[in-house]
């Protein structure tokens, strides 16, 4: 039987299909990984906000994870949107133990603003998930908050990502520059080196889901056994051009063009 390589997310919805699980998804399957998702919580939300926010029950987010850890494959995960530190409690029992890259978008505010996680739970998402990850993809207010400094360069981005690992034992830390003017640059340290991807910036205002669909290229890659650095490179490269051919939809921020690059996606 052919082997298939399997991504798995944690993470809240979105019935638009621009971004949390259904963005997840539809990037595992353009880059060739079986997608298999826990949902943490139900998100009514378009392009142009957040309406409502239903939290799934703890029981049911636990019973999510045994059902695909007890039987399915995981070759690598991400979470994104963690609610509060009740189901995040949960999430580390079930993986602190496990030898699978793990991938963070410590999902904070959503492109249109509105806030998804309680500030409580965003300090226990520092302090007791990110020495799990083997990369977080903050970008530069959740970086900003990870930190505690503000962020108005490519140095201090630069030295957010260092903290990041070297205070708080993040593997590794990309953090994009999407929220600077001029190039869009993101900045990955692993502990060791610091590398710079660059891509010329789109002018649009259709980024709703960039932050999921990166990540999620990110672990779609890693599934792969694909190093971190050509991940990351191969995922800049995915975001950017779903960006560039984004769909013109909805009355706020459009959502990415996940099948943009289709053809090259497949070139593993």
């Amino acid at each position: 039987m052919k082997e298939v390589a399997c991504s798995l997310t944690i993470a809240g919805t979105d019935p638009s299909g621009g971004a949390g699980i259904q963005a997840d998804l539809k990037t595992f399957q353009e880059l060739q990984s079986y997608g298999m998702s826990i949902i943490t919580s139900v998100v009514a939300q378009n392009t142009t906000g957040v309406q409502n926010i239903h939290h799934l029950p703890l029981q049911m987010i636990e019973d999510q994870l045994e059902s695909v850890f007890s039987d399915m494959p995981v070759h690598a995960f991400k979470t994104g949107m963690i609610a509060n530190i009740d189901m995040m409690e949960i999430i580390q029992a079930k993986v602190k133990d496990k030898v699978i890259p793990f991938v963070i978008d410590p999902v904070m505010v959503a492109t249109s603003g509105d806030a998804l996680i309680n500030e409580d739970a965003r300090v226990y998402l520092r302090d007791q998930l990110v020495p799990l990850c083997k990369v977080i993809t903050p970008n530069i207010p959740e970086a900003e908050f990870l930190t505690g400094e503000k962020i108005t360069s490519t140095e201090a981005m630069q030295d957010a990502a260092k903290k990041i690992v070297d205070k708080y034992g993040a593997g590794a830390a990309l953090v994009k520059g999407g929220h600077l003017v001029g190039d869009a640059i993101d900045f990955l340290y692993d502990g060791k080196e610091m590398y710079t991807f660059t891509e010329k910036r789109i002018d649009t205002v259709n980024t709703h889901g960039t932050g999921c669909t990166y990540s999620a290229a990110i672990t779609a890659y890693l599934s792969h056994g694909l190093s971190l650095i050509e991940a990351v490179e191969k995922s800049k490269h995915y975001v950017t051009e779903a960006i560039k051919q984004s769909f013109d939809l909805g009355k706020g921020n459009g959502p990415t063009n996940h099948f943009a690059v289709r053809k090259e996606a497949i070139k593993l």
